[in-house]
């Protein structure tokens, strides 16, 4: 499930101002995670973690895969390096969804749209749905856009702690979807040269709306 080299990202279990580390796998023993010292993903410093503090972590272990689970922090040691040590619960405590692709969900998610050659002027729209792969972005009535064009996109991640992550990255325009009784065309996007720490983002933004789905009973389809 966990291979050394992993990236955890781990959160309060109590967290009201929102914050989010990034560490990874030096170490797995049974039922225990050695982890290097997590990094705040704000401040870009070390956090000192003490003995009982309770996490939450999101793993995503390959492009497939991503759980969830929570975790106590039992200790330090150093041996090469200075490691944290985390409990790391059975298979049933942990939270696993795993799909063909990149899980897509039908959210709204605020996106402005720029161009690379100066072919447009930019403008600002919804999603329809996203995925870590791509996007399906609603069309404002004055805007188009063609097919195998590359764009700019930048959006905006609401978290479950009300907090936002912003990520940006070019896109290509993969098709127009004309939309049907009143509805605004859809343009279907998708993601180039993604960042491991924006498919990270992407992945685990997607992995908590479907989360959210499936406890309303709503069906989540993969992209």
């Amino acid at each position: 499930m966990l291979k050394i080299g992993d990236m955890i990202n781990l959160e309060p279990a109590i967290n009201p101002n929102g914050e989010k580390y990034r560490c990874r796998v030096v170490e797995k023993m049974e039922n225990k995670l050695y982890i290097d010292y997590p990094v705040n993903n704000k401040t870009g410093k070390t956090v000192f973690l003490l003995n009982g503090t309770q996490l939450k972590a999101f793993v995503s272990a390959d492009t497939t895969s991503a759980y969830f689970f929570d975790t106590t922090v039992l200790g330090r040691v150093k041996q090469n390096i200075p490691m944290i040590i985390l409990s790391f619960p059975s298979e049933d405590s942990i939270y696993k969804i795993q799909r063909r692709e990149y899980v897509r969900v039908e959210t709204p998610v605020d996106v402005a749209i720029h161009s690379l050659n100066g072919e447009f002027q930019p403008f600002v729209s919804i999603t329809r749905d996203i995925s870590a792969g791509g996007a399906a972005i609603i069309l404002p009535s004055s805007k188009t856009l063609i097919p195998g064009i590359g764009i700019l996109t930048h959006f905006v991640l609401p978290t479950l702690s009300d907090d936002y992550h912003y990520v940006s990255f070019r896109s290509d325009v993969i098709r127009i979807v004309e939309g049907k009784n009143g509805e605004r065309n859809k343009a279907s996007l998708k993601f180039l040269d993604v960042s491991e720490t924006d498919r990270q983002l992407l992945i685990k933004f997607c992995f908590e709306r479907q989360l959210l789905l499936k406890k309303k009973g709503i069906h989540v389809s993969d992209m």
